[in-house]
């Protein structure tokens, strides 16, 4: 599990950097990239509450 919140934690960083430089600079690609980096988030967060929800039983 500490693997998986470790890749959560660095997606997010790709994520605030690239939405940052969206907002910031507008840069067209940058937004692109926080989408996909937003989905993947979406993905390993899905996969963090199936962890999750195994190791407490």
């Amino acid at each position: 599990m500490k693997e998986l919140v470790e890749k959560i934690n660095a997606e997010f960083e790709v994520f605030a950097e690239n939405a940052a430089a969206q907002v910031e600079k507008g840069n067209k690609a940058a937004g692109t990239r926080a989408r996909k980096s937003a989905l993947e988030i979406s993905k390993l967060m899905k996969e963090f509450r199936k962890v999750s929800v195994e190791a407490a039983k």
